[in-house]
């Protein structure tokens, strides 16, 4: 009964049918959204010693001029808890929804794209959580730089909501940041693009990076927003780089074989 169910989600040509799809799509979000509350649960155990980190600029800061973090509501500190709960959850359970990602593709693949799938799984993870760890060490000189603009005599006083927001959404926008180059280098190995057509596009590709980065950024705070922006484009056009040698390694072979057949 069970084969003849996989049969009929599969058309002669054995490609998954668009309801299959939607099929496996739910189960993959599922799956997806299921590890990230699993993690956030962990998050919300592992609090106690991320706090202490997160706030660690504002009392370098302390030592320069008065500065100390505000909770404006009373559910204020509940909110934050749960939000840096959710965001640890994001990011230690990204193997299992980068995964998923993967898994979802697949069925829709040749047997050769399903091969640089798999390397792009392999190569994702990491580099998410290499992007994660560089948003979380770029940070606190961040906050620092931003505080050395404070006049003497002054105090900063820093609302707990907006603090959190720019740094939680920093280390997540650093990470997907990193992802870029693995998804154009991603489509240009299977065939998809070319890396001439991926540096056509640097204009919109630029423009895409930057209403990102305004939504990811807080407040529409223009200086961060730069910072976020700057290495996402230069990641842009390492991948541009990468694509176009890998062009060229396949025109070197296709020039090869024509000469081998002649």
């Amino acid at each position: 009964m069970a084969a003849r169910t996989r049969q009929r989600t599969k058309d002669p040509e054995g490609r998954m049918t668009l309801g299959a799809h939607l099929v496996e799509l739910r189960k993959r979000l599922s799956r997806a959204a299921l590890s990230v509350i699993l993690g956030a649960i962990a998050g919300w155990f592992l609090y106690d010693p991320v706090w202490p980190q997160l706030v660690r600029p504002i009392r370098a800061i302390s030592k320069q001029h008065e500065a100390i973090i505000n909770f404006t509501s009373i559910t204020g500190a509940f909110d934050i808890h749960m939000q840096i709960a959710l965001t640890i959850g994001i990011v230690i359970s990204s193997p299992v929804w980068l995964y998923q990602i993967f898994a979802f593709l697949v069925p829709g693949l040749t047997k050769r794209e399903k091969k640089y799938v798999f390397g792009f799984v392999f190569s994702a993870i990491p580099l998410f959580l290499l992007g994660c760890a560089a948003g979380w060490f770029v940070f606190p000189h961040m906050v620092e730089l931003m505080a050395s603009f404070v006049p003497q005599g002054s105090a900063s006083f820093y609302d707990a909501k907006y603090y959190l927001d720019f740094v939680l959404k920093l280390v997540l926008v650093v990470g997907v940041a990193f992802e870029l180059p693995v998804f154009l280098t991603l489509l240009n190995f299977v065939g998809v693009l070319s890396g001439r057509a991926i540096l056509k596009g640097w204009r919109w590709a630029i423009l895409a990076i930057t209403i990102f980065t305004a939504i990811a950024t807080p407040a529409a705070d223009v200086f961060s927003m730069l910072i976020l922006a700057a290495p996402m484009v230069v990641l842009y056009f390492g991948s541009v780089g990468v694509t176009m040698l890998h062009d060229r390694q396949v025109a070197r072979r296709a020039a090869a074989l024509e000469t081998v057949a002649a």
